[in-house]
């Protein structure tokens, strides 16, 4: 039996920050639910790891955008002066 994971390696990379924190948000539910065996809660606790990192790597590059796009405007404000 293999894992999600397992399945599709360098799939995470395609994911979308919603449809990544939508399958976070279902992996946590599942894990709260409680019924899995070890094995199993052990490899939605990976798999969650995986989608926070893919939703921290698109928060963050958000951020680097947002970042961006204000020093840019401000530097044009000072150059208007």
């Amino acid at each position: 039996m293999t894992s999600e994971a397992e399945q599709a390696p360098g799939r995470d990379e395609a994911l979308g920050y919603e449809q990544a924190r939508d399958e976070l948000i279902e992996v946590v539910r599942r894990l709260e639910a409680g019924g899995t065996t070890l094995e199993e809660s052990l490899a939605l606790w990976e798999r969650g790891e995986e989608l926070a990192k893919v939703c921290r790597r698109w928060l963050d590059g958000a951020r680097a955008r947002l970042d961006a796009a204000l020093a840019e405007e401000a530097a044009e404000d000072g150059d208007a002066e």
